[in-house]
């Protein structure tokens, strides 16, 4: 890790090459889960970094496709072995170049495409020229398309949209490998360990394959519908309104529990705070809770499950650990 700074106060050329070394660390080097937590602490860090980051990505997935589609399988192999972490790295010398240049912005971001993300705990509120609304939650990444073309990339994490419907030109939303197209619409897409939510309040909405490498799959949705998708399969079960609605709270700021186990609840505080909540044992974890809290007061969600629930709360370094 000693190449890769985490330092403060850094440079937009320092940001931009320490992109390109995560880069090429994911897709050359030893990839464990110590080395995922620090990749995701540095993402957390800034928005900035979320945007380096996933710009630089973005560019090495359109050429690393166009690679594959111009070569044989066989002549890739040692070509990827060989030659991409050094062009990797060259990206990273490009990065600085075209940064102090000031085009760096016209390397890494698509023609007409805007990339927005937001940091761990931070939201954002983006407003359409057609007046459609999208806000972002916790720790997410979105590309949009500019002018009048009505498409967004959901990249990470979770974002609210609320489109205003145009027949002749519907707003369509990449996620994992699926679109969502909207047909005057509110809805929430949610990306996590590999799983796609999307939940629908207002309107309708069809879910398609955008990713031939994923299995086919195509839903319609109405309101109270809750889509879950994997590469493998797709589900639709039916929320009532309220229960929708309360799931949106991070929008004003809180969180709303309704009969939630405490493993549930803690795992949903983990999204926004850097002080971790960690259910110690599975007694604890099974306890449920119905309440709401502000995003960012863990310590109240703490002394709730002590001075309510009757369980042990101690710290633990930087970190809150709940216990039968």
């Amino acid at each position: 890790m000693s190449e890769i700074s985490q330092q403060a106060g850094q440079s937009a050329v320092e940001i931009e090459a320490q992109a390109a070394l995560w880069l090429e660390r994911r897709h050359f080097g030893v990839w464990d889960d110590c080395a995922q937590a620090a990749f995701d602490s540095w993402l957390s860090e800034s928005s900035a970094h979320l945007i380096a980051y996933w710009r630089l990505d973005a560019i090495w997935n359109r050429t690393e496709r166009l690679v594959v589609l111009k070569s044989p399988l066989k002549e890739m192999q040692p070509f990827q072995k060989k030659v991409w972490p050094g062009l990797l790295r060259l990206a990273a010398v490009a990065c600085v170049v075209l940064a102090v240049t000031g085009a760096g912005a016209l390397f890494f971001t698509k023609p007409a495409i805007d990339t927005y993300a937001t940091a761990l705990g931070e939201r954002k509120i983006l407003t359409l020229p057609d007046g459609s609304k999208i806000e972002l939650n916790t720790n997410s990444v979105l590309r949009l398309a500019r002018g009048a073309a009505r498409k967004a990339w959901l990249d990470k994490g979770e974002a609210y949209f609320q489109i205003v419907h145009n027949a002749a030109s519907p707003f369509t939303v990449v996620a994992m490998g699926h679109r969502v197209t909207d047909l005057g619409t509110a809805f929430t897409v949610r990306t996590e360990k590999g799983r796609l939510e999307v939940s629908l309040l207002e309107g309708r909405a069809r879910l398609d394959t955008a990713d031939a490498r994923i299995q086919d799959h195509s839903a319609v949705l109405i309101p109270g519908d809750v889509l879950v998708a994997t590469s493998t399969s797709l589900s639709v079960a039916k929320r009532p309104e309220r229960r929708l609605r309360e799931a949106l709270g991070w929008r004003r700021g809180v969180l709303v529990f309704d009969h939630a186990t405490l493993a549930e609840a803690a795992e949903e505080f983990n999204r926004y705070n850097r002080t971790k909540l960690i259910i110690a044992d599975q007694a604890a974890a099974r306890r449920t809770i119905g309440a709401t809290f502000p995003v960012h007061d863990v310590e109240l969600f703490a002394r709730v499950a002590q001075q309510v629930l009757g369980l042990r709360v101690e710290h633990r370094g930087g970190d809150i650990a709940i216990s039968h």
